[in-house]
């Protein structure tokens, strides 16, 4: 069978399922069973239950219990499409009143996530021409995590208000201290903006390598091969120029 961490993966889905109030218990019961349900799944390479959080300050308050995620990656299309019809996925739904759900498809990535490489370490840039999601994921180092708090605030405005964002999620295993953003971009040129011409998000990149914020970081982007459902009562990619 082919190889997810040696090969990358064929496929990555991300959903995201929105429970009102009065199933969030019922949503944090599902995510300890599901965890391991899904590792079991034919083809599943990586996969990580998360919460969700608007990503202002990636600390506790940041929590939004209502929304949950599940980040996949799959050896074959075929075996994310096959998922889709399993006992895991149909809970959710259950449970939600909204959810969204992407493929992507691993354009680049750096790092390691819990000692892996789940996307393809070093994968080659190709072109793509569509809409890109890009995923931060790091494990903060705790002697440095008054710094980093500090920081935070400056680059999420930068971000909030940047051209071409159409959606940003912060997402993270741990309401504190393992944390990251899911974003989704019009082009990877308005990605590529923010990453390198946002003042914040430039010198933030410049002190995670001076003060050493993470015991271990990965970043990765994606080309959205498509979507469907809704975030907040909108599709995220209706405000794409296409």
């Amino acid at each position: 069978m082919r190889s997810v961490t040696d090969a990358g993966p064929a496929v990555v889905t991300l959903h995201l399922w929105r429970v009102p109030t009065r199933r969030i218990a019922a949503a944090v019961a599902a995510v300890a069973v599901d965890r391991f349900a899904v590792r079991r799944q034919p083809g599943a390479g990586f996969a990580r239950l998360l919460g969700t959080g608007n990503g202002r300050t990636f600390r506790l308050r940041d929590a939004e219990p209502h929304r949950w995620g599940l980040l996949v990656a799959w050896a074959r299309p075929a075996d994310a499409a096959a998922f889709e019809r399993s006992a895991v996925p149909r809970r959710w739904s259950a449970l939600a009143e909204e959810t969204w759900r992407a493929e992507l498809r691993p354009l680049g990535c750096r790092g390691r996530w819990a000692g892996r490489t789940p996307f393809g370490q070093g994968a080659a840039t190709r072109d793509w021409g569509g809409p890109v999601a890009a995923l931060t994921r790091a494990r903060l180092a705790w002697r440095r995590a008054r710094s980093f708090w500090r920081a935070v605030p400056a680059v999420a405005a930068d971000l909030a208000g940047r051209p071409g964002l159409l959606l940003a999620v912060g997402v993270g295993e741990r309401p504190v201290g393992l944390q990251g953003t899911f974003s989704v971009w019009e082009s990877a040129a308005a990605l590529r903006s923010f990453a390198y011409q946002g003042a914040a998000h430039a010198e933030a990149i410049r002190q995670t390598a001076a003060r050493g914020w993470y015991a271990e970081e990965l970043f990765a982007r994606f080309a959205v091969l498509n979507a469907v459902g809704t975030v907040d009562g909108r599709d995220p990619l209706r405000a794409a120029p296409w």
